[in-house]
C-alpha cells in the first residue's frame, strides 16, 4: 500500500524538477510511511527512501515502516540530512513549502553545503485527493460512528438542556463507538445562534420551538468523518421549515449531479441558483463543499471559483445552507464518494424534517 503511494510520487519528480523530496508534514508522512510518531523527515529519491527520526521513536519507526529505510537523526540534524545527501547524490532537493518554516528553511540554507532546495506545493496531496479501497473503508466506518450517533442523540435533546451538554454528549457517544478522537470541535447551534455556520457550543439552554444545527465528525484510524442535520425541538415555525426544505431541494439537486468529469464549481453553481432563486442567495456564504480524509479539509474544495474535475475515488461534503442573523439557520450536509457510475451517499441519517 505505502510503496504504491511512493511510487505515484516518485512519478512526479519530473514535474517539479527535482530529484528527491523531503517531507515534513505529519499527515503526509504517514500517508507515505504509516509513522505515527511526533517526530520524523522522510527523504525519497528515485532508488531509496528513508526515515529520519530520533532514537525515542527507531523502534518504533522499524516496526511501522518495512518500506524504508530508518536513520537516527543522531546529535546534529543537519549534518545527518546533508549526509544522506551525500550519499543518495542528490544536490537539488524539493521540500513542502507550506509546512517547512522561514526558520528551518534557514537553518537548512546555513547549514548543508552545495544543496538547492526547491519550494514545491501539494505534492503528495494532490495523489491523497483520490482515496483508495483502505482509505474508503476507514471513512465509512467514522460514517457510521456518526450516523448512530445522530440517532442517540435525537433521544437525548430536550428543553432545558443546554448547548454544551449536547457536544459532550455526541462527543462520548462517538468515542464510546469506537472513534479515537474527533474530525474537529463538534458545532451545536440553537435558536438565533442556528444562523452562525460554526457556532460551537455554549451555555444556551435548549427551549420548545428551537432549530438546532448539529455538525460533528469522527476520526477512526486516522480518517475523518462530517456530517450535519439541523432539527427542531417542539414545533418548527413556517419560515424555518420553508427554509430547510430549500435547503434539501438544493442539496438534493447537487447529489443527483455527482459523477468523475464535472468540474466542481458547476456543482456549486447548481445549488446556489436554486437557493438564490428563492431569495436567499446572500443568505449562502460558504463553497457548497470539501474533500476529507486525513484532515477534515483537504482538495479538491467545491465552490465558486474551484476549477477541479470530480474523479473517481474522491470522497467530498455536499453541505448548503442559508443563515438569518437574529433568526436562525439551517445546513444539511452529507458525506460522498464519488464513483465510476455516479456517487454513493456515505451518511445514512434520515433528512425529512425532524421535530423532537
Amino acid at each position: 500500500m505505502f510503496q504504491n503511494r511512493i511510487n505515484k510520487l516518485k512519478e512526479s519528480f519530473e514535474n517539479f524538477n527535482i530529484g528527491g523530496i523531503m517531507i515534513a508534514s505529519r499527515y503526509n508522512r504517514y500517508y507515505l510511511s504509516g509513522f505515527t510518531g511526533t517526530n520524523a523527515y522522510l527523504v525519497i529519491n528515485k532508488e531509496r527512501n528513508i526515515l529520519i527520526t530520533d532514537s525515542r521513536y527507531i523502534e518504533q519507526a522499524k516496526k511501522q515502516c518495512p518500506d524504508y529505510e530508518i536513520v537516527n537523526q543522531g546529535k546534529n540534524f543537519y549534518e545527518t540530512l546533508q549526509d544522506i545527501f551525500q550519499q543518495i547524490s542528490i544536490t537539488e532537493i524539493g521540500f513542502e513549502e507550506n509546512y517547512i518554516t522561514y526558520r528551518q528553511y534557514y537553518d537548512c540554507e546555513k547549514n548543508m553545503k552545495n544543496i538547492k532546495l526547491i519550494p514545491v506545493r501539494n505534492s503528495v496531496e494532490g495523489i491523497r485527493e483520490i482515496k483508495d479501497s483502505e482509505e474508503i473503508r476507514k471513512i465509512k466506518k467514522a460514517a457510521q460512528i456518526a450516523d448512530e450517533t445522530f440517532s442517540h442523540i435525537l433521544s437525548y435533546i430536550k428543553p432545558g438542556i443546554v448547548e454544551k451538554e449536547i457536544a459532550l454528549e455526541i462527543d462520548y457517544f462517538m468515542k464510546k463507538l469506537g472513534a479515537a478522537e474527533l474530525s474537529f470541535e463538534t458545532i451545536v447551534a440553537s435558536g438565533e445562534r442556528s444562523s452562525m455556520p460554526h457556532g460551537v457550543a455554549d451555555s444556551r439552554e435548549i427551549k420548545d420551538g428551537d432549530t438546532i444545527t448539529l455538525d460533528f465528525g469522527c476520526i477512526y484510524e486516522g480518517y475523518c468523518s462530517d456530517m450535519t442535520r439541523t432539527i427542531f425541538v417542539g414545533k418548527a415555525q413556517e419560515k424555518i421549515q420553508d427554509i430547510y426544505k430549500i435547503v434539501l431541494e438544493a442539496q438534493e439537486a447537487a447529489l443527483q449531479m455527482l459523477k468523475p468529469g464535472l468540474v466542481c464549481k458547476d456543482i456549486d453553481e447548481m445549488a446556489r441558483k436554486i437557493i438564490t432563486r428563492y431569495g436567499y442567495g446572500e443568505n449562502f456564504g460558504h463553497g457548497l463543499g470539501h474533500s476529507l480524509g486525513l484532515e477534515i479539509h483537504e482538495e479538491p474544495t467545491l465552490s465558486t471559483k474551484s476549477e477541479r474535475i470530480l474523479e473517481a475515488g474522491m470522497i467530498v461534503t455536499i453541505e448548503p445552507g442559508i443563515y438569518i442573523e437574529g433568526f436562525g439557520g439551517v445546513r444539511i450536509e452529507d458525506l460522498v464518494l464519488i464513483t465510476e457510475e455516479g456517487y454513493e451517499n456515505l451518511v445514512k441519517s434520515r433528512k425529512e424534517i425532524t421535530v423532537i
